[in-house]
């Protein structure tokens, strides 16, 4: 698959033009799309895959979903699927993935939280940088052609997104009180 790159403004580009389709084809089930993951995050280091939310009200029609994206040649990856989300990947190379989510589940807020909370504190953004090239470094060889199911590199970031939501949620909780 594709290695670590430096942030790209086309990632915004790819973003939109993959966003209409989406919405062309799901219509009235999406309440929302946005571009999630480190490739939404200026500065950021990323693999170049688009990552997107699609926010809907239930998934539990799944097939309606795996249904209409396919002819857009989404794949749907149910290994990678959970309660919280509807997953899929798209290209070969993957260029995209796309995860369809709905309110009752937290993978939306934890998913836009992080995102926006790295863009209005992009003191962040480099200390996630370095922990995600450690991560890279520390990387089995085999796992290094699809980053995105490496156990490895991924939970290496566990503790720095969990950081992220708790800033955020101690920064709230702060202007409910003082606001």
């Amino acid at each position: 698959m594709n290695g670590i790159q430096n942030f790209s403004p086309v990632w915004f580009k790819k973003y939109d033009a993959e966003a209409e389709k989406i919405r062309s084809v799901l219509r009235d089930k999406v309440k929302d799309i946005q571009h999630i993951g480190s490739t939404a995050i200026p500065g950021m280091i990323a693999k170049p895959i688009i990552d997107m939310a699609v926010l809907t009200d239930e998934i539990d029609d799944i097939d309606y979903f795996v249904e209409r994206l396919k002819p857009l040649g989404y794949t749907y990856k149910p290994d990678m699927s959970s309660a919280e989300r509807i997953f899929f990947r798209k290209g070969d190379p993957v260029e995209y993935h796309l995860s369809i989510a709905c309110p009752e589940h937290e993978f939306w807020n934890r998913q836009i939280i992080f995102r926006d909370y790295l863009i209005a504190h992009p003191e962040f953004i480099q200390e996630y940088n370095s922990l995600k090239e450690k991560n890279l470094a520390a990387t089995p060889a085999e796992d290094l052609d699809d980053l995105s199911r490496s156990k490895v590199y991924n939970q290496g970031k566990t503790d720095f997104v969990r950081k992220i939501l708790e800033l955020y949620i101690a920064e709230h909780t702060l202007n409910c009180y003082y606001g």
